[in-house]
């Protein structure tokens, strides 16, 4: 952390004629400000390398959560492994990290909440973790209660909405409409209805988190609002597996809104 504004504040209060009071003074107003540049600086670029423990750890209490791991779960995290490009050093730290994960009565808010502090505010860095996790989720299939509670509980700490989660399982080809309390274990009940694999594709209206009763101008303004949190030049120096999944999410809502507009014949 630089205390850049910490030194010059302090040497302005003195200069100024303030001696050794003004000199405190800037001091105290500088170093609040070096702290707010860090504290940007840590939201807008995550820690290379800071989700891998955390994730896979996450990935291996979502494996476990119905009660087994199987061997896709497993195939699922090894190609995750390799798409991300890790080192010998970092892939045993994910496979340890799974493997803890794995264990009787984890607590998946640990991992959870250090995945929050990794996104920091930024929520196009939020997307390519759930991307990732859901994988996991729909590995399976139409995944039970436990799976989809687990990853609600991360995308509220992550700050997306369950509309928003619809969206991203749509882009899999995946219907779910929500419903029940957020949170670990079954607070559905009995009234818990799994996503459903679609063999149509992808719903267009699914995918940009809108009704097929909006009106163009609502189709547009979602559109415009996804495409800016969404698109690849916005996420940094992401790792290149999330940046290629940024990528393709971005293609996947440009072609839902093609479709729409083929559909409704508006430009």
């Amino acid at each position: 952390m630089s205390y850049a504004y910490t030194f010059w504040f302090a040497m302005a209060g003195l200069l100024l004629g303030h001696g050794f009071v003004g000199m405190g003074v800037g001091a105290i107003v500088g170093f609040v400000l070096d702290n707010l540049r860090f504290s940007q600086r840590r939201s807008a670029t995550p820690e290379a390398g800071g989700y891998v423990s955390p994730l896979f750890a996450l990935l291996g209490a979502i494996a476990k959560a119905d009660g087994r791991v199987s061997e896709a779960e497993i195939a699922i995290a090894e190609r995750m492994m390799a798409r991300m490009g890790l080192d010998n050093d970092a892939r045993q730290q994910a496979i340890q990290s799974f493997n803890a994960g794995k264990q009787p009565e984890f607590d998946v808010s640990g991992p959870i909440n250090a995945l929050r502090q990794w996104a920091g505010l930024r929520r196009d860095h939020a997307f390519p973790l759930l991307d990732v996790v859901i994988e996991t989720v729909l590995a399976e299939g139409n995944p039970p209660p436990e799976k989809m509670a687990i990853l609600r509980q991360l995308a509220f700490a992550l700050r997306v909405s369950d509309m928003e989660l619809m969206a991203l399982m749509a882009m899999k080809g995946y219907v779910w409409h929500g419903a029940g309390a957020r949170g670990q274990g079954t607070a559905w009940g009995s009234g818990y209805v799994p996503p459903q694999r679609t063999t149509q594709g992808p719903d267009p209206y699914a995918v940009l988190g809108i009704a097929r009763n909006a009106d163009d101008r609502a189709i547009k303004r979602a559109y415009r609002k996804l495409i800016s949190e969404h698109h690849p030049d916005r996420l940094g120096d992401l790792p290149d597996d999330m940046r290629k999944r940024a990528e393709a999410r971005a293609s996947e809502i440009n072609a839902a809104y093609e479709r729409i507009k083929a559909e409704r014949g508006f430009k």
